[in-house]
């Protein structure tokens, strides 16, 4: 369940997937943080999401591939508003290239943004979440993780780090009772199946499992609609 003591925080925060999450998350009253590069966007988005929800929901502005930027991002976070409960991690970008036309700099970039945000915002809220012996990190992923990509070779190289630091973190974290999960979208987000407000409430629900016995938390969920 979440409760007004939760404060989200969506990194890559953008008009579909993240505005539904935090949407979700703020609809039950939880206090929701959105994370994004574009300032005026992320404020925009903060402030549609809190009018149509009621509730208080705050815009900061990090690039998500710049380590010290998101530090002290995340910093600020907890000096107005405290701890995050929940993260949520959605940071990745495409580069239509196949494997032998993919530039070596977009693959790097891409590894950086993705996977180097979540070490990153990680590192930044497990420690408050092992205290108060409780937390929850949603991370996104995509199918390209499981069977890579000729179309997108970078962004499968994204989705797999991901995947596995987000299986890494399950492992170390578990114990502590932070509940740690990748949620492997196998599709297309928007199409049938894949409506992003059916998979902002999957995010709520693993949340909520975050209450019970780690043995009957998920690693992984795999969406196929």
């Amino acid at each position: 369940m979440t409760s007004r003591a939760d404060l989200v925080v969506v990194l890559g925060a953008g008009p579909g997937l993240g505005r539904s999450v935090a949407a979700a998350f703020a609809r039950r009253g939880s206090q929701a943080v959105l994370i994004a590069r574009n300032s005026g966007r992320v404020a925009a988005l903060a402030r549609e999401v809190s009018e149509q929800t009621g509730t208080a929901v705050h815009g900061f502005s990090a690039d998500a591939a710049d380590e010290a930027a998101l530090r002290r991002t995340f910093s600020e976070i907890r000096d107005r508003h405290g701890d995050p409960t929940v993260l949520v991690h959605n940071p990745s970008v495409a580069v239509e290239a196949a494997p032998t036309e993919t530039p070596y700099e977009s693959l790097i970039d891409g590894f950086r943004l993705a996977a180097g945000s979540l070490l990153v915002a990680a590192q930044e809220v497990a420690p408050a979440m092992r205290t108060a012996g409780r937390g929850t990190v949603v991370v996104t992923g995509g199918g390209s993780a499981l069977t890579g990509s000729t179309w997108s070779a970078a962004l499968a190289v994204q989705k797999a780090a991901v995947r596995n630091l987000a299986m890494s973190l399950a492992a170390e974290l578990r114990r502590d009772r932070v509940h740690v999960v990748t949620v492997t979208i196998d599709g297309v987000l928007g199409a049938e199946g894949f409506e992003v407000s059916r998979i902002a409430e999957e995010y709520v629900r693993l949340h909520g499992l975050s209450d019970g016995a780690p043995e009957m938390w998920n690693a992984e969920v795999v969406w196929r609609g």
